[in-house]
């Protein structure tokens, strides 16, 4: 499997308040923007697998509308998020 409980633990660690911390926006986007890259280079070489094709769309939404929370409660936070993923809008 891609995403072991290692790797999120870590996911959390970095970018949430703790390790266990999994209900902020910032470690739910980090942990949306990983599972993101890890579905864009499975359809690079899947292209007809529309079932993922769907569930990657499903995922940039989720991420947008954490994305535009975290922008409407502070500002700073959300560009230093968007630097540190290396997401740009």
């Amino acid at each position: 499997m891609y995403l072991t409980k290692e790797k999120k633990q870590e996911i959390f660690e970095k970018y949430g308040k703790s390790n266990t911390d999994t209900g902020s926006p910032e470690a739910q986007i980090a942990l949306f923007s990983y599972r993101i890259s890890h579905l864009t280079e499975h359809l690079k070489s899947n292209k007809k697998d529309y079932s993922t094709s769907r569930s990657l769309k499903m995922l940039v939404g989720k991420r947008r509308r954490l994305l535009d929370y975290v922008k409407a409660k502070d500002i700073e936070k959300y560009r230093s998020l968007i630097k540190e993923l290396g997401i740009r809008r």
